[in-house]
Formats: structure tokens, sequence, C-alpha cells
């Protein structure tokens, strides 16, 4: 990002956010994220194993295991399945998913998915292992079927500047679908910039476009879509700094 993340986090406060969470997608990262939360009180950091890297489960996962356990992360992941590219093997996907559920239970931390392409195949493994009681669905792009079946399992939607495209009409019927209590809003910085920063690096700063196209969507006033998601992020990553 522009400036580097200590830049962008100040953007983002400049921009209104309070606080930000960011997400692990291996060991490197996942330290990375652990360090900058370390050095800003209002960041916090997930620890995780990204579908594309599930094939480093065996030499990173004791590593990933201990800084999973320091007071800056508050979530597992983001872990799940990716079927669009499968950089990692299916089974492997699986086997580190499964793994890092049982993490998540083991430590009380929220559980952060990435499913793509992989429905059937994420509600499988989390019916099996049980949905933690604080489950996001990641970036999610599902329609209204798997929103609610999401829903029905207790986990809670996170909407990225993708509710903002002219071609994602599934995800903003999904976004209708969600109960306002159900819904978080996100980045995915650097990636997704929402409508009309479409072309450039996605940063936090930007999460407040994605917040007014998640309302445009729902015919709701910015505001309450604004502590509605606040509210639900407080629930699943703790207490606002």
């Amino acid at each position: 990002m522009t400036g580097g993340a200590d830049a962008a986090i100040a953007r983002a406060r400049e921009a209104g956010v309070e606080w930000l969470v960011c997400v692990g997608t291996d060991l490197e990262s996942s330290r990375q994220a652990v360090e900058l939360a370390a050095r800003h009180a209002d960041v916090r950091a997930t620890v995780g194993l990204h579908p594309h890297d599930a094939s480093k489960l065996d030499d990173e996962w004791d590593a990933l295991v201990e800084l999973a356990t320091h007071d800056e992360v508050v979530a597992v992941g983001e872990c799940g399945f990716d079927l669009h590219y499968e950089h990692s093997p299916r089974p492997a996907q699986e086997i580190a998913f499964r793994a890092q559920i049982a993490l998540a239970h083991q430590l009380d931390r929220a559980l952060v998915i990435h499913s793509r392409e992989a429905w059937d195949d994420t509600f499988r493994v989390l019916r099996d292992e049980g949905a933690p009681g604080r489950t996001v669905f990641h970036c999610f792009t599902g329609g209204p079927d798997e929103a609610r079946t999401a829903v029905g399992l207790g986990a809670r939607l996170s909407f990225s500047g993708i509710v903002s495209f002219p071609g994602a009409d599934d995800v903003r019927a999904a976004a209708v679908a969600t109960p306002l209590d159900r819904l978080l809003v996100e980045t995915d910085a650097p990636y997704l910039a929402p409508v009309p920063h479409r072309g450039r690096e996605n940063e936090p700063a930007l999460v407040t476009a994605v917040g007014a196209a998640l309302a445009r969507v729902r015919g709701e006033a910015p505001a309450a879509v604004a502590e509605a998601t606040a509210t639900a992020a407080e629930a699943v990553f703790g207490p606002s700094p």
C-alpha cells in the first residue's frame, strides 16, 4: 500500500475508521499481522493458513499455533476452500481447514472463513466440526441461498467492495437476505476497491464506501448499517479500543 501499512492505518483513522483487523494467510503474513497489531492499539490480528497455502500445514502448523495464542490475535484464519484456483490440492485444503476450526474452538477465537466456488465442501466441513460461536464468512461471494445456510449455521457474513460491482447481483441479493445483525463490512485490501474507486489499490480507509454501498443495496440509512456492523464486529472480535 502507498506509504506502507502504518501510513494506510493513519489514512483509515482520518477517514473515521475506529479499528481494523489485519488478516494472516500463512506463517509469515500472520507474524506481520501480529507485529502490526502490537504497534497499534487500534489494530487486531488473525493467524491462519489460506487455502492457497494449505500445503504448508506440516511445515508451519506448530509455529502458527503458538502465534495464535498472542493477546493481539482475535481470530483463526482466513481458512477454508478455494476451488477456483486450487493452488493447494483439495484434500490438503480440507485438512488445514479442519485443523484451524479445531484451533478456533480450542483457543476460543473467532473463525474467519474463505470460501470460493466451494460452498458444499465448506458447509459439509463446518457441520462436521461444528462452527465456532463466532464465525465469519470473509469477502462473501455467494447468493441468497448460501447466505441463508451460513446464517443458519450461526455465522456472520462480511461484504467487501464486490457488493458495489455492476455484475454482482447475487452478492447484492445475499446482502438483502442477510439479517442486519449478521452483517459485517470489510475492504479485503489491497484487492476489490469499491465503486467509485475501481482500478486503484484498495485500503482500509475505503471501508466507509463499502458500508455506503451496502446501505444503498439494502435501502437503509448508512448510519444504521455503520452502527449495526460496528456492533457485529465487536461481538466477533472483541470490544473496540
